[in-house]
């Protein structure tokens, strides 16, 4: 999300401090990468089951595994690991090359 300046200057001068995610969790560059990576992955996925217009129930079907799960892959969920978003799209019929471009 971008703050324009206009806001971020009403907002300090309210007491408000804007920045980063990795500033307010105190990641590592290497966590902010594979955090972006784990969100992307997560946002390719909703697209596509949109875009085949499959709802989270159908997507849970075709991986054998529950809505709920399907729910928390596609919001990013610190439970999900990149295998299982990874796999969920080969599932819906991304190609190696679609991975690739999903990638930041």
């Amino acid at each position: 999300m971008i703050v324009r300046e206009a806001k971020k200057k009403r907002l300090a001068a309210k007491g408000w401090r804007v920045g980063t995610a990795r500033e307010f969790l105190g990641l590592t560059a290497q966590e902010e990468a594979l955090l972006d990576l784990k969100l992307q992955l997560a946002a390719t996925l909703r697209q596509r089951r949109i875009r085949r217009r499959l709802t989270q129930s159908d997507l849970a079907k075709i991986l054998k595994s529950s809505q709920s799960r399907v729910a928390k892959m596609e919001s990013g969920d610190p439970s999900v690991s990149l295998d299982l978003l990874a796999r969920s799209l080969i599932a819906l019929g991304a190609s190696p090359r679609e991975l690739a471009r999903a990638i930041p």
